[in-house]
């Protein structure tokens, strides 16, 4: 069942059945978002399975205490940003048995057109997943100079055009505040050689998801919470990371192919002499939507699962 939403949660059988939960055990949803993929693993979990789910987002912590009524598992809600929470969790000495990240914004962000985080409808620049912190939209595209802007751009959103439009913010703020996201649309828009405004999607797209990256911090946040998450799977525990777009699935692809090498001894020794073995099996490579479910929902399009099941604990760590 769906939360009073419809919000559709992306690749989600794939994720389900890759995860497997099962009765009695404990899951940690790194980023509950609407709750969709957090209910379909907690109706798997029973009475005495534990659903952790984490957001810094206060609309997610509403949304949570409907779902903890409805849920037939015991659940917890940890408010803050996923890296500061699974840290946490961590660190208190709590074992889980799934750890899913579904990275990005949620559903329930873009779907609010008054945060700012849609580049279709106007609304004040803003794009916080946590309204409480002081660095918006509107302090980047309205302060930052023009060579930090471009990098931005260019790193966050691989955006062909960021010399450009940041040069075309910069002379436009100049002349009037950029207050809004119809104002940073138009700019952006204006920047972009015609023929390719409309050649791979909105043209403000790339440049919209770069500011969200960093107004968000959202590539430290994977960096930092990738080994924390994994640290507290217990041996034959998996892990499912859910991206939409290269800069996320990059890292959670690397994080987990260092965790599934074996002996990085040099080629040419007769003998392992490094002791190193796989701490992972790879249970894919990358799934991604097929056309049924791209048709049903457009955002499961760039989407890609990455799951994996933790063949060992390290010697000391708790299992």
């Amino acid at each position: 069942m769906l939360m009073a939403t419809e919000h559709l949660p992306v690749l989600a059988a794939e994720t389900l059945e890759l995860l497997d939960p099962r009765p009695g055990e404990v899951a940690v949803d790194a980023t509950f978002g609407a709750g969709g993929h957090s209910r379909l693993i907690a109706e798997r979990l029973g009475p005495d399975g534990l659903l952790v789910a984490i957001d810094r987002d206060p609309e997610a912590s509403q949304r949570f205490a409907v779902f903890a009524r409805e849920v037939p598992c015991r659940t917890r809600f940890v408010p803050a940003a996923f890296a500061e929470g699974l840290t946490g969790l961590r660190d208190e000495g709590l074992r889980a048995d799934v750890v899913l990240f579904d990275l990005g914004m949620s559903s329930m962000q873009v779907d609010t057109p008054a945060r700012g985080f849609s580049y279709a409808a106007e609304a004040p620049l803003d794009m916080r997943m946590d309204p409480s912190q002081s660095l918006t939209a509107a302090d980047v595209v309205g302060t930052w100079d023009e060579r930090r802007l471009a990098r931005t751009f260019r790193e966050y959103g691989e955006e062909r055009y960021a010399g450009r439009i940041a040069r075309a913010i910069v002379r436009e703020r100049e002349r009037r505040p950029l207050r809004t996201t119809t104002d940073l649309v138009e700019v952006v828009t204006a920047a972009v050689p015609a023929p390719a405004r409309f050649a791979a999607g909105h043209p403000a797209k790339r440049v919209f998801q770069a500011i969200r990256i960093a107004v968000n911090d959202e590539l430290r946040e994977i960096d930092e919470g990738l080994p924390p998450a994994w640290d507290l799977l217990r041996e034959n525990g998996r892990f499912a990371g859910i991206s939409f777009h290269s800069l996320e699935d990059r890292r959670v692809k690397r994080f987990l192919a260092e965790l599934a090498r074996g002996c990085v001894c040099p080629p040419g020794l007769p003998v392992c002499r490094c002791g190193r073995v796989p701490q992972a099996e790879l249970l894919t490579r990358g799934i991604v939507a097929g056309e049924a479910e791209a048709a049903e929902n457009p955002r499961s399009r760039s989407a890609r699962l990455r799951v994996a099941r933790k063949l060992h604990t390290l010697e000391g760590s708790p299992a």
